[in-house]
């Protein structure tokens, strides 16, 4: 089920999307008032934008556009609103989205071409381990994905080991959607329980919201050590709801691919100037085909690497390495620049670490600090001075480190009506 697009040639891809981008443009100056107004403002003439690379004179759109002026980036009468999802509000206050019937029937065909990239077919049946409530509009697209594909879904939601193995054991589903991190609390139950986890159905975990693999696409420790238990293919896959697309892995685990007829994407410097090949950057999209509430050169706060080698699955697509930080959270700490999914990926290592927060500040001089409070089953000195020579090794730089109860620091991370847990504070000014 790969789209004829995909297998297209760079040029076809290239003239396909300076197609469908003049679409766009008549319709964001016809029905979004924020467009509208940007056009009037900046005296851009959208019949001159002819190529992706006219899109640099457009100026770029930022998540606080969103949240100052929300409704008027809505495009359609609210009659015509099926659905209402919002973002989780990681980094500011929550932005509302607004789905037409044609948004949730794209929505469905993203998803659906999304799994067969991962290897699901029509045949397989997924456990749905995320919430499809609280407007979250990650739960809604694997559902209505599963649909458009044909496969059957079992829609669990997120959290408890117990219900998730009965029904495992019960329905034999082929592919799971977890956070990574859950996988390992599922490990820890079929051991006390005495399941084998390599005689269950599952054959395959779709994997949302933490990283699977190293900027080489080799397994992190995260990874390994889901893999060092069962014996099953993770996939990777990478989305928001601003882009209302995702990114996720074929089988040949090189990057989430690119879905060319419904976004484009730049890779942008802090100049908003395209990065140089194998460099990093912003992540910078424009929505295809979305009727409610389009995107023009969105930010999305992600720094990533786009990687535009042929992949051996057949599609000729960009794909995207994984997401090496927030650009929000970039700490300079020390003279070193990091990002916390590095810190996450020391932490898991250790199986004493039953659950932490990363907590950034600013100290009375102005410069970045970085607090870990780690909730853990070894208490001691000597396991304090393990984490500490880990990080150095790995980091060459030590950030302040406390032990605190479990329950405190599930406290923090689940703070009333969140949908995924806070593993980072920022409270920087």
């Amino acid at each position: 089920m790969i789209p004829d697009i995909e297998k297209a040639s760079s040029a076809e891809i290239k003239a396909f999307q300076e197609g469908q981008l003049q679409t766009l443009l008549n319709y964001l100056s016809t029905h979004s008032a924020f467009y509208k107004r940007l056009f009037e403002t900046e005296n851009i003439d959208i019949n001159q934008l002819k190529t992706l690379e006219d899109l640099a004179s457009i100026p770029t759109t930022t998540k606080e556009d969103l949240q100052q002026f929300n409704d008027d980036f809505i495009c359609v009468p609210r009659h015509k609103i099926i659905d209402y999802v919002t973002t989780s509000g990681t980094l500011g206050e929550p932005v509302t989205f607004a789905l037409t019937d044609n948004d949730l029937k794209r929505l469905a065909h993203n998803e659906a071409i999304s799994f067969a990239c991962a290897g699901v077919k029509q045949e397989d049946v997924i456990q749905l381990m995320t919430t499809i409530d609280r407007r979250f509009m990650a739960g809604l697209a694997y559902f209505l994905g599963a649909r458009e594909l044909g496969a059957g879904i079992i829609r669990v939601g997120n959290g408890i080991p117990e219900l998730q193995w009965d029904s495992i054991k019960k329905f034999k589903p082929t592919y799971i959607i977890a956070v990574p991190s859950f996988l390992l609390k599922l490990i820890e139950h079929a051991e006390k329980q005495g399941i084998d986890l390599n005689a269950s159905s599952v054959k395959g975990a779709i994997c949302i919201g933490e990283s699977l693999r190293e900027q080489d696409f080799s397994l992190n420790i995260l990874s390994k050590k889901i893999k060092e238990k069962w014996d099953i293919n993770l996939f990777s896959t990478y989305a928001s709801t601003e882009m209302n697309t995702a990114f996720t892995e074929c089988e040949a685990q090189q990057g989430g691919h690119h879905h060319p007829e419904l976004i484009i994407i730049e890779i942008l410097d802090e100049n908003n100037q395209p990065v140089a090949p194998n460099e990093s950057g912003e992540l910078t999209i424009t929505t295809l085909g979305v009727e409610g509430m389009p995107l023009l050169r969105f930010k999305t706060g992600d720094i990533v690497k786009a990687h535009h080698d042929p992949c051996s699955c057949g599609r000729n697509t960009t794909r995207l390495g994984p997401v090496i930080g927030r650009k929000k959270q970039m700490i300079k700490y020390k003279g070193t620049t990091l990002y916390p999914p590095a810190m996450h990926n020391i932490l898991n290592d250790f199986n004493e670490i039953e659950s932490y927060i990363i907590e950034i500040s600013h100290n009375s001089i102005g410069t970045d600090e970085i607090l870990l409070k780690i909730a853990t089953t070894n208490p001691t000195d000597l396991f304090l001075r393990r984490i500490k020579d880990h990080f150095r090794a790995k980091l060459r730089v030590l950030p302040k480190i406390e032990f605190c109860d479990r329950k405190e620091i599930q406290k923090i991370q689940f703070p009333k009506m969140s949908r995924k847990p806070l593993m980072v504070i920022d409270r920087r000014a």
